[in-house]
This record gives structure tokens, sequence and C-alpha cells, in this order.
């Protein structure tokens, strides 16, 4: 059952890592001027049936502070060609070159000082303005009949409903990636890619919080709009995974090639929620959950949308063997439930403001925390007895 003092605590730490409105506004706004860019007449792509999409945290509702005051956001985004190219009728390479030459005639047009940057999988544009952030393109084609069906039965085996594998099933892309020995030359092989399918099905664990779905349909309504955007129905999903990415972030400060990567941390976090609607609880559900869905057989972390893709591959993979990424991930979880526990036993403002700002890189002062409503908080320090793992504070984003 929710308690008031940690659902508050938990709230207050959720709102500071999350950023503004005003910067997912921002974001859309260079969405929708690149896809309008690529639906120009004059646009190679434009009689190609361009169509463009946010995907990643951004698309979710998940974006966290960077812990560097000057760190970059990642905006990432779909490119999707759909019609007029087939595996049979293109390489992956001239696929992306076609998206790149239309991407590089946008970066000279806006006055982007960076080149781009050609990645194994997308292009990388450098922005520096009001928000600092690198925008990664992937070029991508709709996939064929075949492999839509396949994922559609492996997701109904995994558990899925039958009318979201559908849905989520057509959504599927092939997409470049220049790592590949079929690269440069006609072949089937392309690799599967799914993030608008991600998002479909990531929206539907979010739609568990039955309570919240009227709600969102009130503040829709209200604003005379066909439904919300994902990053503004903040629901209890949404912020659980903004926290744990947050602590993670902390915690491998000193080693970000170890940490748990983000899309790890999101599905685990998606499968494990039950539709809590109080952050508190469901916060401590999927931490106590998340670990049991990890499987002993290949793939251990199955992709919702593609269940035969294993997100957790590097885990098993010797050149990955120095990270230590399953120990690191099974480590932090660890710390993450006992940092939770921590957190829902202290009554003192004092060491609330020190697990603050340790353990998530947040400003809060003492004399803060006992200003908000619903918290229940003594000034008299307690002592700790389970902090054992000494991080040192994180230089929070300024919040002016």
């Amino acid at each position: 059952m929710s308690n008031i003092t940690t659902k508050r605590i938990i709230e207050e730490i959720a709102e500071l890592i999350d950023i503004p409105d005003s910067s997912y506004e921002l974001a859309e706004n260079r969405y929708k001027d690149l896809a309008d860019w690529f639906g120009r007449p004059e646009a190679r792509c434009s009689k190609l049936d361009p169509h463009l999409s946010p995907q990643g945290s951004f698309r979710l509702g998940t974006v966290v502070r960077p812990l560097d005051e000057n760190g970059e956001y990642d905006l990432d985004m779909g490119c999707r060609l759909r019609t007029g190219i087939t595996k049979a009728t293109h390489t992956q390479k001239q696929l992306k070159y076609l998206v790149g030459d239309d991407l590089e005639n946008y970066r000279v047009a806006r006055s982007i000082k960076e080149t781009r940057e050609e990645k194994h999988r997308c292009w990388r544009l450098k922005y520096a303005d009001t928000l600092s952030f690198h925008l990664d393109v992937v070029p991508s084609i709709p996939e064929g009949v075949a492999r839509k069906q396949m994922i559609k039965e492996a997701m109904v085996k995994n558990g899925s409903a039958d009318t979201l594998a559908k849905a989520v099933a057509d959504l599927a892309g092939a997409i470049t990636d220049n790592t590949l020995i079929s690269y440069p030359i006609i072949s089937d092989d392309w690799r599967i890619s799914n993030s608008e399918g991600y998002a479909l099905w990531f929206e539907s664990r979010m739609e568990l919080a039955k309570l919240l779905l009227e709600k969102w349909a009130s503040a829709a309504k209200a604003a005379k709009i066909d439904k919300l955007p994902t990053f503004r129905r903040k629901s209890p999903l949404q912020q659980c995974v903004q926290i744990l990415k947050r602590h993670r972030d902390v915690m491998f400060k000193d080693n970000p090639n170890g940490k748990p990567i983000s899309i790890i941390v999101t599905t685990l976090a998606a499968a494990a929620y039950q539709g809590e609607v109080e952050i508190d609880d469901a916060l401590e559900s999927i931490l106590i959950r998340m670990g049991g869905l990890i499987r002993s057989t290949i793939p251990q972390i199955p992709n919702p949308v593609n269940p035969v893709e294993d997100f957790a591959d590097k885990w098993a993979k010797p050149e990955y063997a120095q990270r230590k990424l399953e120990k690191n991930f099974r480590e932090w979880l660890v710390q993450a439930n006992s940092d939770l526990r921590e957190i829902q036993k202290v009554r003192s403002a004092e060491l609330v403001a020190k697990l603050a700002h340790e353990r998530f890189a947040v400003k809060l002062t003492s004399e803060e925390l006992r200003k908000i409503p619903g918290l229940d908080l003594v000034a008299t320090p307690e002592v700790s007895k389970s902090h054992t793992i000494a991080i040192p504070p994180a230089k929070p984003w300024s919040m002016k």
C-alpha cells in the first residue's frame, strides 16, 4: 500500500530529473521541421513517401536530465521510405545515402556547422541551440509480409494479445547497417527494427493503470486533441523508468561503458509493471519483479516486439566480457532495491536530502523538503546503516 511520505519523496525526485514540456516540444519541432524538409518536392526522398517519426526516450516520454549540465540529449528519429524501394531494388548502402543526401542539404540550409556523421545504422547531426542534442536519423523501408507474420506469431507465443501483436508487426521495418556483409549488395539480409511498434507496446503497458485512462481522455478533450502526447501523460511507469535510469546513471557515473543500457531498463520495467496507480507502489513492485524476468536461456531479455532479438546479447559475447555487463546489471538492481527501502524508512529531512543528492544527483535542502505537502519529516538527522556504496555526488543540472 502506498505511503504518502515515500510517494511524495519519489514524486519530487521524478519531477526534478524530468525535463520541461518545452524541451519535448522543441524536440518535436525539430522532428516536424525535418519531416517537412523531406516532403519538399525538391527532396530526393519526396517521391518515395517518406515518413519521419520520433523514437527512443523522447517518443516514450522517459527522458532524464543529463548529470552534466552541459550534457547532450539523444534525439532518435526514423526515416521510412514507404514506396519505390525494396530489398530487391536497392542495397542498404543506396538507401542510406539517399536519405543522407537530403539530410546533408538540410544541414546546410539550417546552418548546422558540424558535418553529418555516419554511424553504423544512422546519420548523426549535432545541434547547439537552446537545447543541446544530437539527432540520429535511421533510414528504413517497410518489412516484408512474411517477416511481419513471423513477428506477430512470435509475439502471440510470447504472451501478447493478438490485436496488439498484429498492430506492432505491421509497423516493422528493415534498417541499414554498414557492419553487415550484405550492406553494399542486393540482399534479403537486412536488420529488423520497430521503434514505433515498441512505443505502441510500451503505451499498452502504461495503460494497465486503468484509472488513469479517463484522466488522460479528459485532458485530451479539454485540449481539443484526439490523444495526449505520450510525454504529457506522466504515468507511474514513465516516472519509474526515469527514476531507474537516473539511479543507474549516478551509480555508473565513472563507468559509463559498464552501465545497464536504457532499452534493457525500460523493457524490464515495462514488463514488470502491473498497473499500479501510485508511483511508490509501482517502483517497489517493478524492482521486485525485474530480475525474475531475465531468462536463463537465450534470448535472456527478448525484444517484446521482435522476440527472437536479445537485448542482452552483449552479456555473453567475449569482446564485452571485461565490461561485466550482466554482473553490473544485477548489482545495480540490488542497490536500487536497497536505496528504495532506505527512502521508505527514513523520516529525517536531512537524510532524505542526502539520499536524493547521492543516489539521484538532485539538489533538495531539508528546508525545502519540510515545505512539501504530505511529507512527514523531522529535522533531527538519523544514522543510516544500510548505506553500503559510497558514490561521489554528481553535479546536478542547473534548475535556474
